[in-house]
């Protein structure tokens, strides 16, 4: 492994964390953080905007106040949402040290860059002040996360150099996709010799509660949980250096750690059983939203989009009745519902995969009414 101060190759997500009457549940993360730094692992990713600003804050209470610093790896990325000009990059990461309570990044990424985003980090020469803290010794490493096409990550890998990590989003349902193109993306980052870290490989956990004849492809060739599939099919593929996952619970810990602490490569009953799983998935029409929740942070209405999705999904695949009232009374909770959608379309210019929301809102509306 290229970054010798990362001990394993399996991380801890901190996007999806233990909550509890809407904040995280500090005393549940600190089982899950000892149980994942006691089997030897110590990598903990985060970002400003997660769970709107509390996963920072989580990893300091939880984390960095009860371990030494040198004992564990640390990476958080500069998102646009939180900056306009190059004049806001400085005390934004000032901000984010403080939150996280430590005195320097191991990682620092350019966070979900697309065609788009990149001219915005090259006009505000983000790249550049992010290699300023490495100069500074407040940063050790320069990463980016990505979400587009193969042609435009290798003019970023192409552009800058610098870069020494890559973040994708690889499972196995988006793997040959060609929205996604992870596949593609995964060459380019070979053709460049730059390592990659998977996020959503668990897609979000939508690869989890699969459809009846999609779990029974899995049943068919042994009892492993349906994380251990999809997480071990992107630790397995050639130029993955480390496979995160957005854990929320103990329980969720203790399993990823059981078939991570020895990962083993699929065999190819189970590969087999990963092609079937994909068959379902494409005849079914699932939604393929990851539930990361940026089209939330810009949408004017502050329309919950993901959960209509769940919800939406839900009913595709499993048929479950119960979401039409989950979904009202979500809906009667917030204020606003589906059909609130003003077409703007600014949740579709940050959607990572692409996902044409205002029609997909449409559906959400017909399917559960107004």
């Amino acid at each position: 492994m290229r970054f010798e101060n990362i001990k394993k190759n399996f991380g801890f997500g901190c996007m999806r964390l233990p909550m509890k009457d809407g904040q995280v549940d500090n005393a549940e993360m600190c089982k899950m953080v000892d149980a994942f730094m006691e089997a030897g692992f110590n990598y903990f990713d985060t970002a400003h905007g997660y769970l709107d600003g509390k996963s920072e804050i989580a990893v300091r209470e939880c984390v960095a106040s009860r371990y030494p610093r040198e004992s564990f790896v640390l990476t958080d990325k500069l998102t646009t949402f939180h900056f306009e000009k190059n004049e806001d990059i400085r005390p934004l990461f000032e901000k984010q040290l403080e939150a996280c309570g430590v005195e320097y990044f191991d990682f620092y990424f350019m966070h979900a860059q697309d065609a788009e985003f990149f001219e915005k980090y090259k006009k505000c020469r983000a790249y550049e002040t992010a290699m300023e803290f490495i100069a500074e010794g407040r940063v050790k490493h320069l990463g980016i996360s990505f979400h587009d096409k193969a042609a435009v990550l290798d003019q970023i890998l192409t552009e800058y150099p610098q870069v020494e990590v890559v973040q994708l989003q690889i499972n196995y349902v988006d793997f040959d996709d060609p929205m996604v193109e992870g596949r593609k993306c995964l060459e380019v980052c070979r053709k460049h010799g730059k390592p990659v870290i998977v996020m959503e490989p668990v897609k979000g956990g939508a690869l989890m509660n699969l459809p009846e004849e999609a779990q029974k492809a899995f049943d068919a060739v042994g009892s492993g949980s349906n994380a251990s599939y999809a997480i071990r099919f992107a630790a397995m593929q050639e130029g993955v250096m480390m496979v995160l996952s957005g854990m929320s619970s103990l329980a969720q810990m203790e399993d990823n750690l059981s078939f991570m602490q020895d990962c083993k490569p699929l065999n190819e009953a189970e590969l087999s059983a990963v092609e079937k799983v994909c068959g379902v998935f494409r005849d079914m029409g699932a939604i393929p939203c990851t539930g990361c929740r940026y089209c939330v942070s810009v949408c004017p209405q502050k329309l919950s989009i993901p959960d209509y999705f769940m919800c939406l999904n839900g009913k595709k695949l499993f048929n479950d009745m119960g979401l039409a009232g989950y979904y009202q009374e979500m809906s009667k909770r917030s204020g606003v519902s589906a059909q609130d959608c003003i077409e703007c379309g600014a949740c579709e210019g940050v959607c990572p995969q692409h996902l044409e929301v205002r029609a997909l809102l449409k559906e959400v509306v017909q399917e559960f009414g107004k």
